[in-house]
């Protein structure tokens, strides 16, 4: 793995430090937006006093700390390949470009030392899953990282319950920011409840904390919903979201061709706005990821 000159002294220095995965930028957003957006939330922090810490793979090498032409590279490359946790070594082997996932995002920057990751959304319990068995590994990841990430709660094409009964399971705390309401990434409320909410960056950093001197070593899970004002129309999302669903039965559509089938039928039906929101996700938790980053240093 290799780390930043930036990264590594910020580190050192006891600076502010937010991690950042590439999938938003190698699979998630199209081109050029998914440059723009992967450049600005790196300036963003910088501005804020927050070193940014963009994580992926360039040619075989785990990198935290890519640099602006790296992440240009990426963002541009059509072979670049997704890697979650275990592909790790694969990509490693074959001398792969690759984005990395929740998953591998989250075992990269705590073995590097990076106390808190910001991303959009987070893999979850598949639909279905009761019979296909199709969950996210980013679960099984956020279990066993202690680290703090920050998200806008669980794609709402995902089983939104399960995922939460999974992550009470795994004994991964959840909390909300400002909110008991569980977000659904393109709506503030996905109509689920979870039971704790915080009220600032500097609450997030003392659960943290506790949960170190306590030996426990599981992700705290912060669940930032996109401003009311900023999202998808609940009642057009709903509607949409039905027909995404019944359109991937109908295609047949299994496996890991599910998701990025359900989102480009929801971009496309709801004329881009869900791309839009996306972006907006991704911002607020960028800036929140800052803000619980230098409180984690405070503490």
């Amino acid at each position: 793995m290799r780390v930043s000159t930036e990264v590594a002294d910020a580190l050192a220095d006891g600076r502010p430090v937010l991690a950042l995965e590439s999938t938003i930028f190698t699979h998630g957003l199209p081109r050029p937006r998914n440059f723009e957006v992967a450049s600005e939330a790196e300036e963003g922090l910088r501005s804020a006093g927050v070193v940014p810490a963009t994580i992926g793979v360039v040619d075989g090498e785990p990198t935290v700390g890519m640099s602006s032409d790296e992440i240009k590279r990426l963002s541009e490359d059509d072979s670049v390949v997704k890697v979650s946790q275990r592909d790790l070594p694969i990509a490693a082997a074959k001398k792969l470009n690759g984005g990395t996932t929740v998953a591998a995002t989250a075992y990269l920057a705590h073995f590097a030392g990076v106390r808190v990751f910001s991303t959009g959304g987070l893999g979850g319990v598949h639909r279905g899953a009761s019979e296909t068995f199709d969950e996210s590994a980013d679960l099984g990841t956020l279990a066993k990282v202690p680290i703090v990430v920050v998200s806008a709660g669980v794609k709402s094409i995902l089983d939104i319950p399960l995922t939460l009964e999974r992550l009470e399971t795994l004994n991964v705390p959840v909390v909300g920011f400002r909110t008991t309401d569980y977000p659904g990434f393109f709506v503030s409320d996905s109509g689920y409840d979870i039971e704790y909410r915080v009220e600032s960056a500097e609450e997030v950093a003392a659960i943290a904390k506790q949960r170190d001197a306590m030996g426990l070593t599981s992700t705290v899970l912060v669940a930032n919903p996109v401003a009311a004002d900023k999202q998808l129309d609940p009642e057009l999302h709903a509607k949409v979201l039905a027909e995404a669903i019944e359109a991937s039965h109908k295609a047949g559509i299994i496996g890991n061709d599910t998701t990025p089938f359900l989102l480009d039928y929801i971009q496309r039906e709801t004329g881009g706005k869900s791309l839009e929101v996306n972006i907006e996700v991704y911002r607020g938790n960028v800036a929140l990821g800052g803000q619980i980053a230098k409180a984690l240093l405070a503490s």
